[in-house]
């Protein structure tokens, strides 16, 4: 009988998170997924999933998520996905540096303790895989989005780091780096602007006016943005190749934007992007 490889997934309260908890599960996964609400929680062990909770702003539940999952495997783990995330709005200029703390606690932090914890457990069972749900704000920043792209930025030189570190180990380190894609993120970032960022009183005031109209109606409306699927088939393939890759680019917005860093003049570029945001 074939033990059912295991998965941890965060951030599976809505969105990519959810799809790929869900997903995983279908195709015979032992699915971990985690969730800070209660009804979250109860909602993926209704579906079979073992749900569990995980703030990653909260370092006790971090290492408690951990003793759990490995007292509930036995001690293994065959892969990581790290996805639960925010974005943090604002202009650099309004940004609060307890703002910008919060961001990477949440974003950067976080997810580093928690991949700290389980790395040893895949050296030792001599494979493993870990995923990051990066940005492709990680690549090609965008104004008015400093904080949430510093931190995916932090992310990839981080992981990637790891990744070259971890090489001959049997364990793979992977990032995706989605553009749009239809998720709760644009809403679930409202209330941390909205907390940190004096839009009333900034010079970007009128920015912001628009900015706010559109996270309100749940980000901006695209024929370019996809559903959570398409992260998931990065993802699958980054958990089953035989040679998964360093970097996955989900959307069309996302490899054109990485076509343009790789062809324009640094200048040229960064005049184009800061039309968008």
């Amino acid at each position: 009988m074939t033990t059912a490889p295991t998965i941890l997934v965060t951030g599976a309260s809505s969105g990519i998170g959810a799809h790929c908890a869900r997903a995983l599960h279908r195709e015979g996964w032992r699915v971990f997924a985690t969730a800070r609400n209660d009804a979250d929680i109860a909602a993926l062990a209704a579906d079979g999933i073992e749900a569990l909770y995980l703030d990653y702003a909260e370092p006790r539940s971090i290492a408690s998520l951990a003793d759990e999952v490995l007292r509930r495997t036995g001690g293994t783990l065959d892969a990581l996905f790290n996805n639960g995330a925010y974005a943090q709005a604002g202009a650099v200029e309004d940004l609060p540096v307890e703002a910008l703390r919060h961001q990477f606690e949440v974003n950067v932090f976080g997810w580093h303790d928690l991949t700290q914890r389980l790395v040893p457990i895949m050296r030792a069972q001599g494979h493993g895989r870990i995923v990051h749900c990066s940005s492709i704000l990680g690549l090609v920043p965008i104004r008015f989005r400093g904080a949430y792209a510093a931190s995916k930025h932090a992310i990839e030189g981080l992981m990637l780091c790891q990744r070259a570190e971890l090489e001959g180990s049997g364990v793979h380190v992977s990032l995706i780096e989605p553009g749009p894609i239809a998720s709760k993120i644009a809403t679930n970032g409202l209330p941390w602007f909205e907390r940190y960022i004096d839009h009333e009183n900034s010079v970007h005031r009128a920015a912001y006016q628009a900015q706010l109209a559109r996270l309100r109606q749940g980000g901006v409306k695209s024929r370019f943005k996809l559903g959570p699927e398409a992260v998931y088939g990065a993802l699958r393939h980054a958990l089953v190749s035989r040679t998964p890759r360093p970097h996955y680019v989900v959307t069309t917005p996302a490899r054109i934007g990485v076509a343009l860093k790789r062809l324009l003049p640094a200048r040229m570029l960064y005049r184009f992007l800061s039309d968008k945001g």
